[in-house]
């Protein structure tokens, strides 16, 4: 049976384990905490006692956690970071932002819009460092660690809160003469005609386009001759001229002031999409997390390419 340890020590031990981590050595760790080597490595080794795990695997030249400490590390920075915004609300610093933020955004659009709004935000709150993650796919928010994700797209998430922060209008662009002679089509019924390229994301065998002077809805068959789930490569693919495709507007908003690309039948788009910023429910939201919510609620609708969201918080 493991002995637990002293309950003055335990947030001693976890912050000391999480550092440990972030840090990647022991070394850099007690450099972090002001402290010792020996000091970090018997903190180490009281934890480890106490839980009866091994959370660290170790070699001459690497130093990694093994699966119990990934999740110790997980719990550990989560009960942390709780610990924190209890305690500076008991202090009244709850409205100050400090502290890291672990933060997941699409590939494409967290590199290409996202990052001006992102460093205002830095410069605005010199106290909170962002952990920005590129990935597509929605994360674990617990298990990971993550605050919170911006995603693009309809998001069916109830377990977690989500701010609608702006939409992404979206239409048909081709590069010149992949109708062949004469003007772009105007109608959709001859988009159909077309060689087509699909985000496999968000359309592969067909395609809906609206009206925008009636509302009507017109439902298009496609045989894409190129499916692909990077908008870059389906940009690119349009641009040599493979075929149509819909895109978001600010994915190539320069190529159309170029004349690189076309907007065919310019009074017909598809649906825009949502942006969305989901992030777990807690009665105890830390300053820094309100603060970049607010920061990106301002600065999205503002972005090229970008609409005001048509509805509220979802």
């Amino acid at each position: 049976m493991t002995k637990p340890f002293a309950g003055t020590d335990r947030l001693e031990l976890l912050q000391t384990f999480v550092r440990i981590v972030d840090a990647g050595s022991l070394s850099a760790a007690a450099v972090a905490l002001g402290t010792t080597q020996p000091t970090i490595s018997r903190r180490l080794q009281q934890l480890e006692r106490s839980l009866g795990l091994t959370l660290l695997r170790r070699s001459t030249h690497s130093m990694a956690p093994t699966e119990d400490g990934q999740r110790c590390y997980e719990h550990a920075r989560s009960l942390l970071e709780r610990w924190d915004a209890a305690e500076a609300d008991l202090r009244g610093l709850q409205d100050v932002p400090r502290g890291r933020l672990r933060v997941v955004v699409p590939h494409a659009f967290g590199q290409q819009q996202l990052v001006v709004p992102l460093l205002d935000f830095l410069r605005r709150h010199p106290e909170v460092s962002v952990e920005w993650l590129l990935h597509d796919r929605l994360p674990d928010f617990i298990g990971q660690g993550v605050d919170c994700a911006i995603r693009v797209g309809a998001v069916d998430e109830p377990g977690l809160v989500a701010v609608r922060l702006a939409e992404v209008p979206r239409f048909v662009v081709a590069a010149p003469g992949v109708w062949g002679e004469g003007l772009p089509p105007s109608e959709p019924e001859a988009l159909a005609a077309l060689p087509w390229l699909a985000a496999g994301s968000f359309y592969r065998d067909e395609v809906e386009l609206q009206d925008r002077r009636s509302g009507h809805w017109r439902r298009l068959a496609i045989r894409p001759r190129l499916t692909t789930d990077s908008l870059y490569a389906l940009r690119e693919a349009a641009r040599g001229g493979a075929g149509a495709a819909i895109i978001s507007s600010w994915l190539v908003a320069e190529d159309l002031a170029a004349g690189r690309l076309v907007q065919l039948a310019p009074d017909w788009a598809a649906a825009p999409l949502p942006v969305v910023l989901l992030h777990p429910p807690a009665r105890l939201q830390p300053a820094r997390l309100r603060a970049f919510i607010a920061a990106m609620r301002a600065a999205m609708p503002t972005l090229s390419g970008m609409v005001p969201a048509t509805r509220a918080s979802a």
